[in-house]
């Protein structure tokens, strides 16, 4: 099933008899036994204002084309979405719909924020097969901020998105980072966590402790950066200049592409993560977001989370085999008031459970 407009993705929707699954590029490695209903038809940039900072776009929009037509403005999606078909394997382009639908977001959240944060508003269709309008096309019309969000990283549970609108920013003019050799997990945290609560506006810190080392980002005009990084060096003790890293490859978890084994992504209270990672036992491991993300390798078939034990934050399994995921499930298990509130909410979008059923528990 792949619908061209929302209407017709309206129209199949309502007669629906059995459920089916999500699907926008197909990069996030998504699998089920449910027929597809693929919203990669839905195609176009319906609205762009670059002197309003805003684009509005169809669900099956692909990224790419997204990016291309902000980057001849001089403009970007600053929450930096990753790249996952590397990480899984997978073919197609990823769509925007997708980006929205997983709330997609790479190392710059810990400075502009998250994907949810630059949603405006949407249009989706509800498990009735009813279209539903939620926020604005641009910023001053903006309202249902809660519902909006509520979308984004709902993995298609909810509803299926056919229209999005988002804030852009201007692309900063230059960027530099700084490389601190640092002895463990412990000291690279410090290390973000110092550089983070700086005035000189860190808009990426990483650590990997394959190389021993943490990576701190400044972005902006070139002066300003300049400036900016000299007295971060200062401030910190020192730190090599490594303006010839890829950004691109903390977002997209370049490190374990060719690894072999299953791959964990763990949302951590940053001053928690030395001990959460020294807790898991991992082959491999990539720090992001000041410690805030950690990507995690493991043997195939291990459950990781019985290792972690009860931590403020969630484990989700993103690379496994069809057994494993099966097994383990994606998600961290929610708290039986925590299910109780899921359920209600599903039952309200979506009353005959027609929607990627059994993804998010």
């Amino acid at each position: 099933m792949r619908p061209e407009t929302e209407a017709e993705l309206a129209e199949i929707v309502t007669g629906l008899s059995d459920p089916v699954r999500i699907a926008g590029g197909g990069t996030r490695g998504v699998g089920g036994s449910d027929p597809v209903l693929s919203v990669a038809g839905l195609q176009g940039i319906t609205l762009y204002e670059p002197g309003a900072l805003t684009v509005v776009a169809r669900s099956g929009t692909p990224l790419a084309e997204i990016e291309a037509t902000l980057e001849a403005e001089g403009q970007q999606l600053a929450f930096e979405p990753m790249d996952h078909r590397g990480l899984l394997g997978t073919m197609g382009e990823p769509t925007i719909g997708g980006v929205v639908a997983a709330n997609i977001s790479g190392p710059r959240r810990i400075q502009t924020g998250a994907c949810r944060d630059f949603l405006l508003g949407v249009r989706y269709i509800d498990g009735r097969g009813q279209v539903i309008k939620n926020g604005g096309r641009v910023m001053k019309n903006v309202t249902g901020y809660d519902l909006v969000k509520l979308m984004a990283g709902s993995w298609g549970t909810l509803g299926v998105l056919s229209e999005v609108s988002l804030k852009v920013l201007p692309k900063p003019e230059a960027q530099a980072t700084l490389a601190l050799d640092v002895p463990d997990a412990r000291a690279a945290v410090g290390v973000m966590s110092a550089a983070l609560k700086s005035p000189y506006e860190v808009s990426g810190a990483a650590y990997d402790p394959a190389q021993n080392q943490a990576f701190l980002r400044i972005e902006g005009f070139a002066d300003s950066v300049a400036y900016r990084i000299d007295r971060l060096r200062e401030t910190l003790g020192g730190g090599a200049d490594r303006s010839d890293m890829c950004w691109a490859d903390i977002r997209d978890a370049r490190a374990f592409h060719d690894l072999e084994g299953d791959l964990w992504r763990l949302s951590v209270k940053p001053g928690d993560a030395p001990d959460i990672a020294a807790r898991a036992g991992a082959e491999r491991l990539l720090f992001d977001w000041g410690g805030g993300l950690i990507w995690a390798l493991m043997p195939k078939g291990t459950d990781l989370r019985p290792r972690l034990g009860d931590f403020e934050g969630h484990a989700t399994l993103v690379r496994a085999d069809e057994g494993t995921m099966d097994k383990l499930g994606r998600f961290q298990p929610e708290s039986a008031l925590i299910q109780a509130l899921t359920k209600g909410i599903r039952q309200r979008f979506d009353p005959r459970g027609v929607f990627n059923p059994g993804l998010m528990g």
